[in-house]
């Protein structure tokens, strides 16, 4: 049978970017279908970039003598110009490797033939030998809430405000609602987070989340633990929630941040017998084949964990080394690092306390407080701490958890030497090399100094 392409990507985000690029670099011919009219899917347009870029300029102004000045609409802007930055550089990888980029919503007719539908409801059929599934995910949107009411947002819909928010409560407090905590805190707005859990991003090190709860309360965030939601009553000027526990919260706006569902709708998996769960993804198995057809793979947010740009980029690069070789013997590394882009950040990789422990594996910490460190005092950036568990006997590095500024920067030092073999990955490294002085890198030296005097 002769196809139009031999792959066609579905979704221009990290994971098809990664699985048509490379699919394409091997040779074979490949088409991306891109809903939107420019590329660069959910993290360039709605997610990692604009909340990252928006951070940024939020950071950059809040200490700056006319900080009142600028409107959250006008600090919203400088994400507009990296997003643009970002399509053309991204547009620019798909020519340069002969992609063809077909705009439209594509769905499934068949396993090998899909229909493309247009902005203008005209629609064409494309064939491949093998399709990569990479449309993302999108906010959770539960039916109990009206997201067309313009007091009632989502993380999508809060990159599109076009007010100074005075109040704001967030409903969740993961990744995302501690993240826009921090944002909105930092902008003097009044932030009521609500956590359906008892503590905040219980997936982290117990002293890491202690730091971070302790800060945003510092930073004037109430912070309500173990609350569900139980209607929530939007009016022209405010919007009011009231809880399960009969509390009931008044502020300008409403954040739903509960988790995300994948954008598998609408592409007519149930034509070709491809399910999904409740929350939309789509399993796979180890080389990201779908379990009905193997011609057919899915990677990224679709498939669900680790929703991670970084680790989505990967998985597209695996499923095309599989797809073209018909084997891929690369994996997602086993230590993927947390990046959590609160105000000030967070970012860990390998073991917690919390785990060692219920593994009664022996081990001990070394801390670094920025606040000791020249570079830190330098900057005025004292907040946060580096923390290094190690295993007692061979010091070997078990788990680096970081708070404080450019924690996501500073974590993949540690990230590096984890990776390495035998006595390479050890607490010695540290207290043997040579850092720059004043850098944030000689917190591992503290550290490590400090974990020593503790044995």
């Amino acid at each position: 049978m002769n196809f139009d392409y031999d792959a066609i990507v579905i979704g221009s985000g990290p994971a098809g970017e990664g699985a048509a690029l490379k699919a394409a670099k091997e040779g074979k011919h490949v088409a991306m279908i891109q809903e939107d009219n420019e590329i660069g899917g959910n993290c360039t347009h709605r997610g990692t970039i604009p909340s990252k870029a928006l951070r940024h300029t939020v950071q950059q102004f809040a200490f700056h003598e006319k900080y009142h000045d600028y409107s959250y609409p006008q600090m919203l802007e400088s994400a507009q110009k990296v997003i643009d930055q970002q399509v053309t550089l991204r547009t620019g990888f798909y020519k340069r490797n002969d992609v063809d980029i077909i705009n439209g919503r594509a769905s499934f007719v068949d396993e090998h033939t899909i229909k493309v539908k247009d902005k203008w409801d005209t629609h064409h059929n494309l064939t491949a030998q093998f399709f990569v599934i990479a449309t993302g995910s999108r906010p959770y949107r539960p039916e109990c809430l009206d997201f067309n009411h313009p007091r009632i947002l989502d993380s999508d819909k809060i990159l599109q405000l076009k007010d100074n928010p005075k109040s704001i409560t967030i409903y969740g407090a993961g990744v995302i609602g501690c993240e826009y905590a921090s944002i909105f805190r930092t902008l003097k707005t009044t932030v009521n987070l609500i956590n359906t859990r008892d503590q905040l991003l219980s997936f982290l090190d117990d002293e890491i989340i202690d730091a971070l709860s302790y800060y945003l309360r510092e930073q004037g965030v109430r912070i309500r633990h173990n609350e569900a939601l139980k209607a929530v009553i939007p009016t022209d000027n405010e919007v009011l929630l009231e809880l399960e526990s009969n509390k009931i919260i008044k502020s300008d706006y409403f954040l739903y941040a509960q988790g995300r569902t994948g954008n598998s709708d609408n592409l007519g998996l149930d034509t070709i017998g491809i399910e999904t769960d409740q929350r939309g993804s789509i399993k796979v198995n180890k080389h990201y084949q779908t379990l009905a057809h193997k011609n057919i793979y899915a990677v990224g947010d679709i498939v669900g964990y680790p929703s991670l740009a970084s680790a989505a980029f990967d998985q597209g690069r695996f499923a095309a080394t599989h797809l073209v070789q018909g084997k891929c013997n690369e994996h997602l590394i086993k230590d993927i690092p947390t990046g959590i882009y609160t105000l000030p950040e967070i970012s860990s990789v390998g073991k917690t306390e919390k785990e060692l422990t219920a593994e009664k594996v022996p081990y001990e910490i070394g801390h670094a407080h920025f606040k000791d460190l020249a570079r830190a005092q330098i900057t005025g950036k004292l907040t946060g701490m580096l923390k290094i568990i190690f295993q007692r006997e061979t010091l070997e590095i078990l788990g680096i958890h970081c708070f404080g500024n450019q924690a996501s920067e500073i974590i993949h030092i540690g990230q590096a030497i984890m990776s390495q073999r035998g006595k390479a990955n050890t607490l010695m490294y540290f207290v043997n090399t040579t850092f720059n002085y004043p850098t944030m890198a000689e917190a591992y030296r503290v550290a490590a100094l400090n974990g020593l005097n503790r044995l």
